[in-house]
């Protein structure tokens, strides 16, 4: 049974959901005042319900890495991303003026219930120089926070449209010609205690082999300093990304940069003619303990998508 939350709204700045006194996570649409980081909204602390944390916030291996954001590496010659950006035949290049934002525009919908909170928000994509390459709605929700599962859970979900006039042409650092660096969509960054965490999928996917993978769902278990224990976090598509614009493969490091992201163009550019739109949702489950995939099976068929 799912417990009670409490939603705070600080207006302009974040949104906040807290099970039994622990701040699961905030949602912060202010913009960032470092432009060079895409300014953007994140998701950033995420705790467990014992309120151990499991996002990073501006690492300084990658100051752009924000907790859980949607992210475009490569986007028709911009990075809506931040930090330096993957030029071929001359690796990474600090090259500002193609710098991309995510103007926040508002909330079409706002639902808080005892046990769930359903948001949807309007953004922009802006380019460097102000044009206005896309419109996205985002909708979040946050529900199942569940004490007896040890677990709570965050939608994700996306609808973008192209309005620049001109098609849009998503890609990333390996189609561009970086080996095993398809990183964009929507991203998560652990914290650095997480470096060396365990990671799998169903069947006999696990470690290396989920890098560039296909596979339903990823669970990512790391311990953390300070306390004796383990959290996990579990990286879910829905059933109908199967039929979206592009298929989709993960992006998954452990060492050194603990990192997840659902990438939208891992080998391949895809195309976004004017006029059209795209839709993916996705789902991150936090956990208390080290999951293993029975536990993150069993949780899977008993948490199905409406």
């Amino acid at each position: 049974m799912s417990g009670p939350i409490t939603v705070t709204h600080r207006h302009g700045d974040r949104v906040t959901v807290e099970a039994d006194g622990i701040a699961l996570m905030s949602y912060v649409y202010k913009p960032d005042p470092v432009a060079y980081e895409s300014r953007k909204p994140y998701t950033h602390p995420l705790r467990t319900l014992r309120g151990r944390r499991v996002s990073g916030y501006r690492p300084a291996d990658h100051r752009w890495h924000k907790g859980l954001q949607m992210t475009a590496s490569h986007l028709s010659g911009q990075n809506f991303w931040g930090g330096h950006t993957y030029v071929p035949g001359h690796w990474y290049q600090d090259l500002p003026d193609r710098i991309g934002s995510m103007r926040h525009d508002g909330f079409a919908a706002f639902a808080v219930e005892a046990d769930r909170l359903a948001l949807t928000e309007r953004l922009t994509w802006v380019a460097n120089r102000g044009d206005e390459w896309a419109r996205e709605r985002r909708d979040i929700v946050v529900h199942a926070v569940e004490p007896d599962e040890g677990a709570w859970a965050i939608d994700w979900g996306i609808e973008l449209t192209n309005i620049r006039g001109t098609p849009l042409v998503f890609g990333s650092p390996t189609t561009a010609g970086r080996a095993q660096a398809g990183y964009t969509g929507l991203h998560w960054r652990g914290p650095r205690d997480f470096s060396g965490g365990r990671v799998f999928g169903p069947g006999d996917l696990g470690g290396d082999t989920m890098m560039g993978a296909q596979a339903p769902w990823l669970a990512f278990v790391g311990e953390h300093d300070d306390v004796d224990a383990h959290s996990t976090l579990v990286f879910v598509h829905a059933p109908e990304n199967d039929h979206a614009i592009h298929e989709s493969h993960w992006f998954v490091r452990s060492r050194e940069t603990p990192m997840v992201a659902f990438s939208w163009a891992f080998f391949d550019e895809f195309v976004l003619p004017p006029g059209e739109s795209f839709t993916y949702r996705y789902r991150i489950v936090v956990a208390d303990g080290a999951w293993d995939r029975e536990q993150v099976t069993r949780y899977l068929g008993r948490h199905g998508w409406s």
